[in-house]
């Protein structure tokens, strides 16, 4: 039995004795969560390292220095001015870039004519656009399969809590933890690499959309005034021309013996 002399003392001991802090649960590194994840996460993560590449090469291919450098507008703007046509279609072949095969496709068909001039440049300007979303557009693809990948894995994981639901029943949540992260973690992977590729895949279309635009302009202001009518069936340019006369017809015509 406790006096009420020792009370006080009992009191002031239970005051001062330290409360140990609550024992915080450990924290999981990255390598943790991607095991948590499940098998689905070794996609996801091939899906990450492409959408990275595919940004980078992206916004690359469609820089103005990769698109159309300045240097190749001013020396193309300068051997055009000076009418020196050959020496800008090899200038155009020996420099590539985007806007000089452009350039180069148009003196290439310019003794053709002007239709044949300006179908040509559009179809090479065609080629270039598709080129460049067709790459853009892996991002669009990436961004629908990695939900769907981790849609895959939340299945899967919700599969393995159910039957351990069924076979311990309610009474030990803990042999559910690691199904339900493989649940969670593999949603959320999915969504983290989506979301970005998507936007990376819509800013980069219209980065692309303005670069191609730009080159028409570009080579639209040099063929401006471009001499047609001098040019006419005098190739500019050592490109080969497949189509020739046919072989039946000759050129010597022969002449009735007197």
């Amino acid at each position: 039995m406790i006096s009420l002399t020792h009370l006080p003392h009992l009191l002031l001991a239970k005051i001062i004795t330290p409360i140990a802090p609550p024992i915080s649960a450990e924290e999981k590194t990255l390598l943790d969560i991607f095991a948590e994840g499940g098998w689905v996460m070794y996609p996801i993560l091939l899906c990450s390292i492409a959408m990275i590449w595919f940004i980078v090469d992206g916004f690359l291919r469609s820089s103005s220095l990769k698109l159309y450098p300045h240097l190749h507008v001013n020396q193309l703007r300068e051997l055009f001015k000076r009418g020196d046509y050959p020496s800008a279609h090899a200038f155009a072949k020996s420099s590539p870039s985007a806007f000089n095969n452009v350039v180069r496709t148009g003196l290439t068909f310019a003794s053709e004519g002007k239709t044949m001039t300006e179908e040509s440049i559009l179809a090479e300007i065609n080629r270039l656009q598709a080129d460049l979303l067709g790459r853009a557009s892996y991002l669009s693809v990436i961004g629908v399969c990695t939900p769907m990948i981790g849609l895959t894995g939340t299945v899967t994981g919700m599969m393995k809590a159910f039957d351990k639901l069924g076979t311990s029943g309610v009474g030990d949540p803990s042999q559910l933890a690691g199904a339900i992260g493989e649940v969670l973690v593999a949603t959320a992977s999915g969504l983290f690499i989506a979301i970005p590729a998507f936007v990376c895949y819509y800013l980069l279309r219209n980065r692309i959309q303005k670069g191609v635009h730009d080159i028409h302009e570009l080579t639209t202001s040099l063929f401006r005034s471009f001499p047609y009518q001098e040019l006419s069936h005098q190739p500019i340019g050592d490109d080969e021309i497949y189509a020739a006369k046919p072989y039946w017809i000759t050129d010597v015509t022969t002449h009735p013996q007197s």
